[in-house]
């Protein structure tokens, strides 16, 4: 009945042994939701009646992150019968299935977390304060069956709105939405990564409690946005978050594109919302977050520099502007030092490819040292197809990238500091320019050796 996987395994296992001891269990959520469309889940979660203690006990691996909302984590591997071990270390290769306790959840103060939970042994209860019917499925897989319908548990009308292709809130939507104000973030992204569309109930919850998003931890908001980006469905999930009103509170930059006209000459396609719009088509499923945020971001400079000149449209210096916009959305955002260098290298340099053809040999090879190059390349293709499709200067650049063989591009120096001290010069700032001039040369051509790299250095920096 499941694909036969380690994570299918693990939980089948987990099933199994709460079976054993006299316990109701179910494979719950995403999981059931992925297998009724064909997809093969990325993990697989289990509901039970058995409480964390029982839980924590009958396994001999578990780990207790989630125990005050009756979550539990069980690594596979033993049998049952021995204390939890909780806190210990996970090897990478082991597999983790998370075991939740049927409950029932209180208010939610702090529109994330329930002020209290209680334990309840009715599965139909537990069910009622998930988020969306596609995800409020239970399935039995230890059932003799075949048929992967027939062991579906529905209390909710997840199957229909499968069938439907339509994303519903379990009950009332404004109740589920006021309980996690993520929620509404994350109807968004399943409507568009299944192709779905939110029903009329719950779009409208959205848009009237859309505000609310603005208080949400800005590292969970993120995290919903980079799965937008990177499953394949980026530009309906964007037209999504701007149709419910999510888009001007959770990237209020972005937003701001909307109506931006540019130089029909060079983008026929329209304004700044719509090209960027055009590019999220582009991304591939699986792509770099810092590619898919890149492309997201490249133009977020031309609103606040839109003039509209006697010549044409003119957005003076938005490069310059839109690498300061980046670096506060990703700020605000908690992104890693490493994913906001090559996010802002993106934004920086995607212009550059209309200078390559004139540029020098050693500009061309600096060009090509940036971190992650490809990624630039990406990008500049997006660029050009989500505009007027001319592709000259992304296949000049990519031409001789492909051809240049790494020693070109990074050659060994010539000579160091070491060799000028050597020849009589004190240790300074000049230094720094006079061994880019020198790598200047050998990047052109024009030098070769330790011997030329020292005269090019007298003739222009003649000691003092």
């Amino acid at each position: 009945m499941l694909p036969t996987t380690p994570q299918s395994e693990a939980a089948l296992h987990v099933l199994r042994e709460l079976r054993a001891a006299g316990y109701e269990a179910y494979l719950a959520g995403g999981c059931v939701r992925d297998l009724l469309l064909g997809r093969e889940p990325k993990d697989y979660d289990v509901a039970t009646s058995a409480t964390p203690e029982v839980v924590l006990n009958l396994f001999p691996r578990t780990f207790a992150v989630g125990v005050h909302f009756g979550v539990v984590l069980v690594a596979d591997g033993g049998g049952s019968g021995a204390a939890g071990v909780q806190g210990a270390e996970l090897a990478p290769s082991q597999m983790v299935t998370e075991v939740a306790t049927f409950r029932s959840d209180g208010a939610y103060s702090d529109g994330r977390h329930p002020d209290a939970v209680r334990y309840t042994t009715s599965a139909k209860e537990d069910v009622q304060r998930r988020d969306f019917t596609i995800n409020g499925l239970l399935l039995d897989p230890l059932q003799e069956s075949d048929d992967l319908r027939s062991a579906v548990i529905d209390h909710v009308g997840g199957v229909a709105d499968l069938e439907a292709g339509v994303v519903q809130a379990i009950g009332r939507a404004d109740l589920r939405f006021e309980e996690d104000h993520l929620r509404m973030v994350r109807g968004v992204r399943f409507a568009a990564r299944f192709g779905f569309e939110l029903e009329q109930g719950t779009a409208a919850a959205i848009r009237s409690l859309a505000a609310k998003t603005a208080a949400v931890s800005r590292e969970r908001v993120r995290d919903e946005l980079t799965k937008m980006l990177v499953e394949g469905q980026a530009r309906r999930a964007f037209e999504l978050l701007d149709a419910t009103g999510l888009l001007s509170i959770v990237l209020p930059e972005i937003a701001r594109m909307k109506g931006v006209e540019q130089p029909p000459q060079y983008h026929p396609e329209g304004d700044v919302w719509v090209h960027t719009l055009g590019l999220l088509a582009q991304l591939e499923p699986g792509c770099p977050l810092t590619l898919a945020w890149g492309a997201l971001l490249h133009d977020v400079g031309k609103p606040p520099t839109f003039r509209r000149a006697p010549d044409r449209i003119r957005f003076d210096g938005h490069v310059e502007v839109g690498v300061a916009i980046g670096a506060e959305i990703c700020r605000r955002f908690r992104f890693s030092n490493d994913e906001t260098r090559q996010i802002l290298a993106l934004i920086e340099n995607h212009m550059r490819f209309a200078d390559a053809p004139r540029m020098k040999a050693s500009t061309l090879k600096r060009f090509f040292r940036l971190e992650d190059f490809p990624q630039h390349l990406a990008l500049h293709r997006m660029d050009c197809m989500a505009a007027s499709g001319n592709l000259d200067n992304w296949e000049f650049v990519r031409q001789r990238y492909q051809s240049m063989p790494e020693e070109a591009v990074r050659p060994q120096p010539l000579i160091t500091g070491r060799e000028l001290i050597a020849a009589g010069y004190t240790p300074g700032a000049q230094f720094k320019q006079m061994l880019h001039a020198v790598e200047d040369a050998q990047l052109e051509g024009s030098i070769g050796t330790e011997a030329e790299a020292l005269d090019l250095v007298r003739q222009r920096f003649p000691a003092m």
